[in-house]
């Protein structure tokens, strides 16, 4: 039997015997990270090796993000996967802003990130024009294990989140979260 480790549990967590101490903002945050639910929005060719993360061979579902929805109100991540043309720029924007929050956009492939090799008046240069993006996956088209290692870091950036009543308190230090009753 092996023992959990502060860095397993959460950020300023302790643990003592049996039990873990955390804040609320640690553990919803590890809930949201290990329950991400993806849409894809395949397109072009990036969207196929999208498809094959699903598979057998690479298995996503280790990593607690094997409910691909196909709709905006039931995931938080949109995965852009190839090029974003200006006509399909409103589209997106569109699904989007139907998303609950929190929601997270991951920009997969060259296309989707820098415009690719399409250097046209019809391409968008980068969907971070239009929307948010908290991971980049880089290549033409991403291999399938480029997909996870983002995803993997897309979770770690949802782990070390934090709430908004600490940003609003201008708590952004751990060590100003309150321990207990006063």
């Amino acid at each position: 039997m092996t023992t959990a480790t502060e860095q397993d549990v959460g950020y300023n967590s302790k643990i003592e015997g049996n039990v873990i101490f955390s804040t609320a903002d640690a553990v919803i945050n590890w809930v949201r990270s290990n329950s991400v639910w993806p849409m894809p929005m395949g397109l072009a060719c990036c969207a196929i090796e999208l498809m094959g993360v699903g598979a057998s061979k690479f298995d996503i579902a280790r990593f607690g993000m094997e409910v691909m929805r196909f709709s905006p109100r039931q995931s938080d991540c949109m995965i852009v996967a190839g090029t974003v043309t200006y006509k399909m720029a409103e589209a997106v924007r569109r699904i989007y802003d139907q998303m609950a929050e929190p929601k997270w956009v991951v920009a997969m492939g060259a296309c989707a990130s820098s415009g690719g090799m399409y250097r046209s008046y019809a391409v968008l240069q980068g969907v971070d024009r239009i929307l948010p993006v908290d991971v980049y996956i880089s290549g033409c088209p991403p291999r399938p294990e480029a997909l996870i290692d983002g995803m993997l870091r897309l979770q770690e950036k949802i782990r070390t989140e934090k709430s908004l009543w600490q940003i609003k308190a201008g708590r952004d230090n751990p060590e100003h979260l309150p321990t207990g009753p006063r």
